[in-house]
């Protein structure tokens, strides 16, 4: 066999691996790399509300025409690129396609995921879109520019001519469809593969979260694909779902009907993204606190019951699209209502924190600072569920601090809760706790400082999606404030340095971890090796309490017979 075959062979025989543990480490690295994409996207955003119009340092090579300046078209394009990979693309295939994949059989107890073909195909159908997205940037006219919500008649041919728009939808298709194929897979994993003994109020708090992630993935994703594949036929096909007015000749459709479809699924995509991460974060605060968590029942069922009322609640980003005041009033009152689980999981959270033996390790920090940053958004979102103040706000920069607060922040952090605390498990080595502790610091005050800068800009008024703002006079005000923060987010990037030094460094040449380096009792830790071999377990275990049970301050395994 010749060195080209055998190269081959083994491409084959990797694309066709089912174990949940490899395909866990693909969505990974995989977003990981989108993140960093993201990422720079947004160094791009910020450059431009500090500097507005001037070159930008290595980008010569991309913008030859403008000089290595952003066009108004160029702007429009990057930061609705940032949207879709940031919340399609990094943060899902993060917290639900790697942790989910690698968590699920190993915290109930089963030695793969139901359906582990299905694992794979997910995997593919998500590294395709990825690779559909980025070809987007490389065919005429360029890619999309409608924001990541795609709103018509923007969208349509009318509003955005060229391919680079429907490359984005069949991306977002595949993208979707993987989602699906994911979510599916966690649900039929945690009805049918729990171990003997694990009862749902047995079950760790962030198996929790990630099955009612899949609850709603597999409800409300098909909605956007609908949404989408609709959008497409208009575009390519002739047809006039969403386009209306001059532009209809046969009667035509309502671009309002996009926005409905969209938010149905794009208000439980909020919960899509923060479920896994409440879950992460209601374990560690536990496992760290060494006792049990206050109220675990009560936090599950306040999760169930946000996950119920998240498909409720979805008009409150209407309130300036004409929608009648009588669905205003109802729908604000409904998005107060759904913040009340949310209050009763944050006070769980303390009270599990009260009279603790808290032990600050890096996963501890990263975890605190994800309760943080979320009750700070959390709070500024109370000002956009109400009509009144959110017709003032709507269009302004403090809808993007709270979602980033909310959304960005916290799963950033959560995600980095994970990472750190699953490590072991992931790779059989431990991060350095100095270089984690020094990263979750700077990383924590710099995401804060961001976020809340934008904060301020809105309420004082600045809109948001401008390639230049500082047309209107009352915004030229802001510039000093909007390059401080953009200093701030220019920090935050450099020190994921940090990070990514720590991580080489521990994978090159790392200390093996110890089998049970955090001292608790889930089943992942005590039951099997760091990784995980094989089939996960020698002997599927018998689990007698839930997980985060402890005598004093020592931990107790969730399936260890006691005398």
């Amino acid at each position: 066999m010749t060195r080209t075959a055998a190269l081959a062979q083994r491409l084959w025989s990797a694309l066709r691996a089912t174990d949940h543990k490899v395909i866990a480490k693909r969505f990974l690295w995989t977003g990981l790399a989108a993140l960093l994409f993201g990422g720079l996207l947004a160094m791009v955003i910020r450059w431009q509300w500090a500097a507005p119009g001037t070159p930008i340092p290595g980008l010569g090579f991309v913008l030859r025409a403008s000089g290595g300046a952003l066009t108004p078209a160029a702007y429009t394009r990057v930061f609705t690129t940032h949207g879709l990979v940031m919340i399609f693309f990094a943060i899902t295939p993060i917290l639900v396609g790697a942790f989910g994949t690698f968590l699920v059989p190993l915290l109930v107890g089963a030695r793969e995921m139901a359906f582990p073909r299905l694992s794979a195909a997910s995997y593919g159908a998500y590294l395709v879109s990825f690779g559909v997205l980025i070809g987007s940037f490389f065919v005429e006219l360029g890619t999309a520019s409608t924001g990541w919500t795609s709103y018509p008649p923007l969208s349509t041919q009318v509003g955005t001519p060229g391919v680079g728009q429907t490359l984005v939808l069949w991306a977002l298709l595949l993208n979707g469809a993987s989602t699906v194929m994911g979510g599916i897979n966690t649900l039929a994993t945690v009805l049918a593969g729990r171990a003997p003994g694990m009862t749902w109020f047995r079950l760790p708090l962030t198996v929790w979260g990630l099955f009612l992630t899949a609850v709603l993935n597999v409800l409300f994703v098909p909605v956007l694909l609908v949404a989408v594949l609709l959008l497409i036929f208009d575009r390519s096909y002739g047809t006039q779902f969403f386009i209306a007015g001059a532009a209809a000749v046969r009667g035509g459709g309502d671009p309002i009907l996009y926005q409905h479809l969209f938010w149905i699924f794009g208000h439980p995509e909020v919960y899509i993204l923060i479920l896994p991460a409440w879950g992460i974060v209601g374990d560690v605060l536990a496992f760290f606190a060494r006792k049990p968590h206050f109220g675990y029942r009560m936090t599950a069922l306040s999760m169930v019951a946000i996950t119920a009322l998240s498909g409720t609640v979805y008009a409150h980003h209407m309130y300036t699209s004409g929608l009648s005041p009588v669905l205003g009033k109802t729908f604000m009152a409904l998005t107060l209502v759904i913040s009340l689980p949310a209050e009763v999981m944050t006070l769980n959270w303390l009270l599990t924190l009260w009279g603790g033996a808290i032990r600050l390790t890096s996963p501890m920090l990263f975890a605190l600072g994800t309760v943080l940053v979320f009750s700070f958004g959390g709070l500024t979102g109370l000002y956009l569920g109400a009509v009144g103040t959110d017709l003032y706000l709507h269009d302004t920069l403090f809808v993007v601090g709270h979602f980033h607060l909310t959304m960005a922040a916290a799963t950033f952090l959560a995600s980095f809760t994970a990472l750190h605390f699953w490590f072991p498990k992931l790779f059989g080595r431990q991060l350095n706790e100095r270089l984690a502790k020094w990263h979750f610091g700077f990383t924590f005050v710099l995401l804060v400082l961001v976020f809340t800068g934008q904060l301020i800009a809105g309420y004082a008024g600045q809109p948001r999606r401008l390639f230049d703002p500082y047309q209107y006079d009352f915004v030229q005000r802001l510039l000093t404030l909007n390059k401080l923060t953009s200093l701030a987010a220019f920090a935050l990037l450099t020190v994921q340095g940090l990070f990514v030094f720590n991580l080489v460094r521990t994978l090159w040449r790392g200390v093996p971890a110890a089998q049970n380096p955090w001292e608790v009792g889930t089943l992942e830790w005590t039951h099997c090796a760091s990784p995980p071999a094989g089939r996960n377990f020698d002997v599927i275990p018998t689990v007698l309490r839930g997980p985060h049970a402890f005598q004093g301050k020592v931990w107790l395994g969730q399936a260890e017979e006691l005398p």
